[in-house]
C-alpha cells in the first residue's frame, strides 16, 4: 500500500490507521514518506543537512502522527515539518539565529510562539474578506481545495490562487514591521 503518490498525495486510510496507533501502518507511512521528504530536503536544505532534516522530519512524524486532526492535511503538515527542519539546520550551521533569507524573517524566527500567534492573527484580520475566508477554511478548518471550492462555489484554480495571494499578503504583513 502506498502512502504518498505523485505530488505529495497520501492514502488517507494508511494515515488514519497510523493515527489510531497501528504500528505496521506507521512503519509503512514512514517508509512511503521518506523519498518525498528526502526530495523536498534536497531542494530546500544545504547538502550537508539533507540526512538530518529527513531524520528530524520522520522522527516527528513517528512521534506526532497521532495528534493530526485532519488526515487530508497530512502532506502539507509533513512538508511544513521538513521546511522547519531545514531552516533550523541552516540557522544552526550559520552559528547565529539569523536566517539568511533576510533580517525580517530572522526576527520572526526569534519571536515567542504567543507573539507569532498574535501577529499572525492580525495579519489574517488585515486580509480582504474573500482572501481571509479561504485562508480560514484551508489553514484553520483544514478543508481540502475541493471542499473549499464547493463551499464557496468557486473553481479549484480560483481557490488555489486566492490561497496563494492570501499567503503572500500575510507574509508581507509579517515582514514589513
Amino acid at each position: 500500500m502506498t502512502a504518498l503518490a505523485g505530488a505529495g498525495r497520501c492514502d488517507p486510510s494508511l494515515v488514519e490507521a497510523a493515527r489510531r496507533g497501528d504500528t505496521e501502518a506507521l512503519v509503512s507511512l514512514i517508509a512511503a514518506a521518506q523519498p518525498d521528504v528526502r526530495r523536498y530536503a534536497a531542494r530546500n536544505c544545504r547538502a550537508a543537512d539533507i540526512d538530518d532534516a529527513v531524520q528530524e522530519t520522520l522522527l516527528l512524524l513517528y512521534r506526532r502522527v497521532g495528534t493530526l486532526r485532519a488526515v487530508t492535511s497530512f502532506s502539507a503538515w509533513l512538508f511544513a515539518v521538513a521546511r522547519r527542519a531545514c531552516l533550523r539546520l541552516l540557522r544552526r550551521a550559520a552559528g547565529t539565529a539569523e536566517a539568511p533569507a533576510g533580517e525580517a524573517e530572522a526576527r520572526l524566527a526569534l519571536l515567542a510562539p504567543e507573539d507569532i500567534r498574535i501577529d499572525l492573527s492580525r495579519a489574517i484580520q488585515s486580509l480582504p474578506d474573500h482572501y481571509r475566508e479561504v485562508i480560514l477554511l484551508r489553514d484553520i478548518e483544514e478543508l481540502s481545495i475541493d471542499e473549499i471550492a464547493a463551499v464557496l462555489g468557486l473553481t479549484r484554480e480560483s481557490v488555489k490562487a486566492r490561497i496563494h495571494r492570501a499567503r503572500l499578503m500575510i507574509r508581507e504583513y509579517l515582514i514589513r514591521d
